[in-house]
């Protein structure tokens, strides 16, 4: 895999790279499914690994003329003006059939120039400025039947600058770079010149909105909330209705492209949770849909298949599968016995029951039209590490949690049981199949338990801590002596000084912690992320500062006269009995110097055998009573190692912080996996589980948590669109931290520069190397851990072509439609 540095299997050139494929956060509580291709090397392995597009591609001469889509949203959108706080997904779909997209989506979430606006795009000047020369299509009008052209950029320039603070924008990245607009050689020509080099300008003016919106501060925030003065796409807004949940989209009489194909598009706002049911109705023709539901169109699929309607299969594996012949013959002798208040109660019951029967029949024969298609989200999951205070401000606990987390193991977990590939992503920046990608994982390092222990145990948390009061001052001299001379006793008793094991301890840790740096630091650049990892083998200096470290280096911590965090919530589980001395040691040979924790170590890792992993699993918990199989040696007890770890008399606890709604389920069982592993090392997990609609506001956005999973959509301009999400934190006049979108507040200066690098080079590969550079460093900061690429299930009725799982790339709105049938005739439109 691609990483930093001295690239190995570096990608190839590719063409520009995409706009963004995503504007805003979002919660992972809806689903588990789809396709992801594995990781390699070469250009054409990472295309192999891009996520296929299942969307039933027709030839529009095979797509009927006319027809309905009812399309299901999350909700109806609170404005519709995509550069606003509030927008949200409905926001852009509906800019996406409506207004001007210079640049589109390819399956590669690359850019590609839309031809139904642009003639042509490229940077004409590089010197003394760059200038970039747009030549519109001719025939490209609003709705009102103005042409569009430099007046409707040169607006919406002004509005998203940052220069005039009236108009209330949530970004304006790439904007505040352009120095003038002028109009070209004629109307159809637009120059736009940069004050400095801008890599991503293609990522500008899409969508594009008329000057009527961006004119005035007045339009830009309230007049584009509700309504659209003018458009230009294959389709036209033309009604919202709020009290039915409804936006109706109708075909554009004066678009000048293709035409679409549809008459008109529905968009609906039907719940996640709510969706099997209007699918089973009928009332949906498209929509996304968790694992539940899909499961259950398979189902009516394979019931189908087999030549089984909806009221057999309500008696194979519906409402009537637990009625036997001996049960309907008891109720039915109770139904018409003597006794008339059973027999009514029964009867009422029997009644009940025919009705779910039905139901479900119903249900069954309407979702056998549907079906299930299946592609990778371009958005990932992620592990956040909340660095601001507590135990996870210090880098070695959170590189810690990281090395005791088997990423791959939650991929399959999520992927696997869809019949899915299952490999982690190996970047922060970029998914599979993009120009950017590389897999730069290794400038943190795979799951690692022995080193993951090692690393709390440099720290200072240990076995015994949390019980342990911080040692005085003044007593710290006597203590230190006393150790001595207990050491040198025991030393003299065994034939070998105090000064002999301590020698040989340092040449251990020495020779353990240069073979160490050679293997978790691969994958980052020489100079940089290299040194950022070097923290994972060595002991912590604090006059020996590497330049340059990738981790909070430099990080603001709110209120340094405040307590470091919150209190430490109680230990969960039983704490293993009281031991000896604990010996402490620099995180490269704090591991070896146990027997019994390697010994542990190797049990889970090599996993001899399901019975051995069984009682390592039950040692960890202090449980009695764990068993081998014949033939397997006795495992070796380690009590020190059983124990909650500690420090200066408080546990190890990291609040965990999880949604609870009805589409999280599997974003909780994810959780559940991860707390079990972090329990292996030693790090206790309080999970809080807190309502969808507080989860990232109230807690991730607002820094109340440890640990917490949530999404990150991907960018086709890493460089502009990710700066946010990675940018240092840093402190504001009153004394709060401004972390943009940096939730988990870690982030460092060079992070910073290298965006700042690859977003003002017109060199693509450079831009890209740079990019890569700075996902080696975000490894090694270890604020984030990408686990997953989401899954994405969409439901589409069978005859539905052009539309399902589009994966990297974006609809094209005026060729979805409806298989034409075949008649003897030839072909004819689907009704």
């Amino acid at each position: 895999m691609s990483q930093i540095g001295a690239p190995r299997g570096r990608t190839c050139s590719r063409s520009p790279r995409s706009r963004t494929l995503r504007s805003v956060a979002t919660l992972t509580s809806a689903v588990l499914a789809v396709t992801v291709l594995a990781g390699c090397s070469s250009d054409e392995a990472d295309e192999a690994r891009a996520a296929a597009q299942d969307n039933a591609p027709a030839a529009r001469d095979k797509v009927a003329d006319g027809g309905t889509l009812r399309w299901a949203v999350d909700a109806l959108p609170t404005t519709l003006n995509t550069f606003q706080a509030d927008a949200d997904g409905t926001t852009s779909r509906i800019a996406g059939a409506v207004l001007p997209s210079l640049y589109t989506i390819d399956e590669r979430g690359r850019p590609q120039r839309n031809p139904d606006y642009l003639e042509s795009a490229q940077v004409a000047e590089t010197e003394p400025k760059q200038v970039v020369l747009y030549k519109l299509n001719q025939q490209a009008v609003w709705s009102d039947g103005r042409e569009i052209g430099a007046a409707d950029f040169v607006a919406q320039w002004r509005a998203l600058s940052g220069r005039d603070t009236a108009y209330w924008t949530a970004r304006n990245s790439g904007y505040e770079r352009i120095e003038k607009i002028e109009r070209g050689k004629n109307d159809l020509e637009v120059r736009v010149t940069f004050s400095k080099p801008y890599a991503d300008w293609q990522s500008l003016f899409t969508p594009l909105y008329p000057k009527q919106v961006m004119g005035s501060p007045n339009s830009f925030n309230d007049g584009a909330r509700t309504t659209l003065k003018a458009t230009a796409g294959p389709f036209l807004l033309k009604a919202i209705d709020r009290k039915n949940g409804d936006v109706t989209l109708a075909r554009n009489p004066r678009w000048w492209g293709q035409p679409a194909k549809l008459d008109s598009m529905v968009l609906t706002a039907v719940a996640r949770a709510d969706r099997a049911d209007a699918l089973a109705a009928g009332t949906l023709d498209l929509a996304e849909i968790d694992r539940s539901t899909a499961e259950r169109i398979s189902l009516a699929l394979r019931d189908a298949r087999a030549g089984r309607n909806g009221a057999q299969a309500a008696l194979a594996h519906g409402p009537g599968a637990s009625i036997t012949p001996s049960k309907a013959l008891k109720s039915w002798a109770l139904a018409h016995g003597s006794d008339e208040e059973k027999a009514e109660e029964v009867q009422a019951a029997r009644e009940k029951n025919q009705k779910a029967i039905a139901a479900y029949a119903t249900a069954q024969d309407t979702l056998a039209k549907y079906v299930v298609r299946k592609s990778l989200e371009p958005a990932y999951t992620q592990l956040s590490l909340n660095g601001e205070s507590g135990p996870l401000a210090d880098e070695r606990v959170r590189r810690a949690v990281a090395r005791a987390i088997n990423r791959r193991e939650l991929a399959e977990s999520v992927l696997k049981p869809l019949g899915l590939p299952a490999d982690p992503p190996g970047s922060h920046l970029a998914l599979a199949g993009q120009a950017a990608y590389a897999d730069s994982s290794d400038a943190l390092g795979s799951q690692d338990t022995a080193e993951a222990r090692a690393l709390l145990a440099d720290a200072g948390w240990v076995p015994g801590g949390a019980v342990r009061k911080p040692v005085e001052a003044g007593t710290k001299a006597g203590s230190e002596a006393e150790k001595k001379a207990a050491e040198k006793k025991a030393g003299e008793k065994t034939g070998e000084t105090a000064d002999e094991k301590e020698k040989a301890g340092e040449d251990g840790a020495k020779t353990e912690g240069a073979k160490k740096d050679g293997t978790t630091t691969e994958g980052a650049d020489k100079e940089g992320a290299k040194k950022d990892a070097a923290k994972d083998s060595a002991a912590t200096d604090a006059k020996k500062q590497a330049e340059d470290t990738a981790s909070d280096e430099g990080l603001y911590i709110v209120g340094d006269d405040k307590p470091a965090g919150r209190p430490a919530a109680p230990a969960i589980g039983a704490a293993g009995p009281e031991s000896g001395t604990e010996i402490l040691a620099p995180a490269a040979a704090a591991a070896r110097q146990s027997a019994a924790l390697l010994a542990r170590a190797e049990a889970l890792d090599t996993g001899t055998g399901a019975h051995a992993a069984q009682t390592v699993a039950r040692t960890d918990k202090g449980v009695a009573g764990a068993y081998a199989p014949r033939g397997t040696a006795a495992p070796v007890t380690a009590p020190e190692a059983n124990k909650a770890l500690g420090k200066d008399g408080k546990a190890l606890s990291l609040r965990f912080v999880l949604p609870s709604g009805p589409g999280s389920e599997a974003l909780r069982a994810v959780g559940d996996r991860i707390v079990r592993m972090l329990d292996a090392v030693g790090i206790r997990t309080e999970v809080t589980k807190v309502s969808d609609d507080s989860f990232f506001k109230d807690h991730v956005a607002s820094g109340d948590y440890d640990l917490a999973l949530y999404s990150w959509p991907a960018s086709a301009f890493p460089a502009t669109d990710a700066r946010p999400i990675f940018a240092k934190p840093e402190p504001a006049s009153d004394g709060s931290l401004l972390v943009e979108q940096n939730y988990s507040r870690v982030g460092t200066d060079r992070i910073d520069q290298l965006f700042d690098q690859a977003a003002g080079t017109l060199d693509e590969e450079e831009a890209r190397e740079l990019v890569r550079q700075a996902d080696a460093r975000i490894w090694a900061a270890a604020g984030s851990i990408p686990l997953y690429q989401r899954p994405q299930l969409v439901a589409a009725k069978a005859d539905l072509v052009n539309a399902g799982a589009w994966g990297l790339a974006g609809p094209r709105y005026q060729d979805i439609g409806f298989k034409k049938k075949e008649t003897s005739k030839g072909a004819e439109r689907t009704p």
